[in-house]
């Protein structure tokens, strides 16, 4: 069995703040880069302990230069989210780590999709999702189960609402929007181990978010101009209203067709 974990950082185990995961000048960030590569460490042991062949990362916050490559794990190999496309044709289950909770969740730190500032709402066929479902969708469209998900409280509960028989770990609850309580940074690590482990070895019981084709896209954004922009530089997307633009998606051979 091969495996995928893609990572994002908002969900990360001790960071707290805004500015840890935004802020590459703040006294935060260090830290923020630091866990999140325990956080990941913890879910490749997990991963190769409960009989991984091979497991694949993915550095998915912002534009993926957050990694402290020497500190990951040897065992694991580093790609891109470009790489996403072949690398899920070659795994057969796959996690996220780090992850956050979909734009508009209550009780939830630093909930977005894709883009706080441009985005308001995501819809697919007409249902708010995320960004959990996002990648269960790409992942599913090429019957991969997403397994396991650490993040905040927020971000277990949608997982869990989503994907039946996922394996979740919480290392933190929302203090209002732009601030964290976490746990312990060694029970965190526990946690996400004892996800991903259960989450592979309970695999078949886990729902593939598989798509039916085709299906709709809408976005609506937060700033009518934040609409142009999109439309103009994706072609395929028509606006709908001053703020909405949408788009049917026939066929799904990059991640970047389900954002």
């Amino acid at each position: 069995m091969n495996f995928l974990i893609c990572t994002d950082a908002e969900g990360i185990s001790g960071v707290e703040t805004l500015d840890a995961v935004m802020n590459t000048e703040s006294p935060d960030y260090p830290h923020m880069r630091e866990r999140l590569m325990a956080d990941t460490n913890a879910a490749v042991s997990a991963a190769f302990d409960a009989g991984a062949e091979k497991v694949y990362v993915i550095d998915g916050h912002f534009h993926g230069c957050n990694f402290i490559k020497e500190k990951l794990d040897g065992r694991a190999t580093q790609i891109t989210t470009r790489d996403f496309a072949w690398a899920i044709k070659d795994v057969q289950a796959a996690a996220i780590i780090g992850q956050h909770a979909m734009a508009g969740t209550m009780n939830a730190f630093l909930d977005h999709t894709q883009s706080s500032t441009r985005i308001h709402h995501y819809r697919f066929n007409g249902e708010r999702i995320g960004e959990i479902m996002q990648v269960a969708t790409f992942c599913g469209h090429f019957g991969v189960p997403v397994v396991a998900l650490s993040g905040d409280e927020a971000a277990c509960r949608e997982a869990e609402r989503f994907i039946s028989g996922i394996s979740t770990a919480s290392v933190k609850t929302a203090n209002g929007r732009n601030k964290a309580i976490c746990i312990p940074e060694k029970e965190a690590e526990e946690r996400i181990y004892a996800a991903v482990k259960a989450g592979i070895e309970n695999r078949a019981a886990v729902k593939v978010i598989k798509p039916k084709l085709p299906y709709t896209v809408t976005i609506e954004f937060n700033r009518a101009d934040y609409c142009e922009e999109h439309c103009a530089d994706y072609p395929a997307f028509k606006r709908i209203d001053v703020y909405t633009a949408e788009r049917t998606v026939t066929e799904i051979n990059n991640y970047y067709e389900v954002m």
